[in-house]
């Protein structure tokens, strides 16, 4: 059958089956971040000016607004995804890698919902302050 070893089986040793989804996960969310962010760097070079002004009229745009949004979420995910592969790797202690894992959760999670609400607040009130 090939399934390894009777007490590799035992001990869980061996392919999770994770490790495919992980691995695309982190190819897509890093091909949607070029593409995003290339769209922003045309999008600013475009503006007539980077004044605040202009900038904050040009975040309260939905057709702006959206793919901001989801370039944090993106780039959020991307983060997430490849800090964790390098905690897995190189934090040995179950305790501190769970500990770690766990932080790196609620950094990435709060800093796409600070940004995502950050974005909100210009798009539906026409201002950052």
């Amino acid at each position: 059958m090939g399934t390894g070893t009777g007490i590799g089986r035992v001990r869980g040793l061996g392919s999770a089956k994770e490790g495919a989804h992980h691995w695309l996960t982190q190819r897509y969310t890093a091909v949607g971040n070029l593409l995003l962010v290339l769209w922003l760097l045309f999008s600013l070079i475009s503006l007539p000016g980077l004044d605040y002004d202009s900038v904050v009229a040009w975040i309260a745009n939905p057709l702006v607004a959206v793919p901001m949004m989801l370039m944090l979420v993106s780039i959020f995910l991307h983060l997430r995804l490849g800090m964790q592969v390098m905690l897995e790797d190189y934090v040995h202690d179950k305790g501190l890698n769970f500990l770690c894992i766990l932080l790196l959760n609620f950094y990435a999670i709060g800093g796409a919902a600070a940004g995502i609400f950050a974005i909100a607040k210009i798009a539906f009130t026409g201002t950052a302050e």
